[in-house]
């Protein structure tokens, strides 16, 4: 009898060890990863990094151009390159001539700013009205075009909302550039930084949206 006890301690011992290993090797599989979410994780990051660099190379244009840095030249060529890297961004989905025109529209948006830049720094008030003019309406058309390919995801109105705050923050960063108030243009920056990253991750979820198959 005493045998028998030991024996079924002895058994017990070791189904006890060996139960959670074979567990472990036959029981249900661990889920695995979902692909599709890995894929729209990676897109919206890309997106982000995109738009980040939109405003970066905006921000070290602009303390170029107001301090006429000797590297204006070099932030202005990265800048503009940002532009044709967001229309790249958008080919695959919307195709080659959605992606040049977004980039046309965010070339010019660079390239009125700069003429802002340097009449609000010339003190010609003439000249900044017009240029603020042109900057504004082509915000809009920006915000026209985005709007036409994915209406469902980004409302017209919206989309010109947050294109004329984009404007608008930028406006506050190089008038308090120009004024010498620091204080200002750092939080001004960092406004405009919140304010892209919330544009980004909206034009990621509607490419997402409108296109599910292609982060399956």
């Amino acid at each position: 009898m005493k045998r028998l006890g030991t024996a079924c301690l002895s058994l017990a011992l070791l189904l006890s060890l060996a139960l959670p290993a074979f567990a472990a090797g036959h029981g249900p599989a661990a889920p695995a990863p979902h692909a599709g979410l890995a894929k729209q994780f990676a897109f919206r990051e890309a997106m982000r990094k995109l738009w980040e660099e939109h405003v970066v190379w905006t921000r070290q244009f602009v303390v170029s151009a107001v301090s006429d840095l000797p590297d204006k030249a070099a932030a202005t060529e990265r800048l503009l390159r940002n532009q044709s890297d967001i229309g790249d961004a958008i080919k695959p989905f919307y195709g080659d001539a959605a992606g040049q025109k977004l980039s046309a529209l965010l070339r010019d948006h660079i390239v009125i700013a700069a003429e802002l830049v340097a009449a609000a720094k010339a003190g010609d008030k003439a000249k900044s009205e017009e240029a603020g003019r042109r900057w504004n309406a082509n915000a809009d058309e920006i915000a026209a075009f985005l709007s036409a390919a994915n209406p469902k995801a980004w409302p017209a109105a919206e989309m010109k909302k947050m294109m004329r705050e984009h404007l608008d923050l930028t406006t506050v960063e190089v008038v308090a550039r120009l004024r010498g108030d620091w204080a200002a243009d750092v939080a001004a920056y960092e406004n405009i930084h919140t304010q892209i990253l919330h544009m980004a991750d909206m034009l990621s979820a509607g490419i997402i949206s409108q296109f599910p198959q292609k982060f399956e």
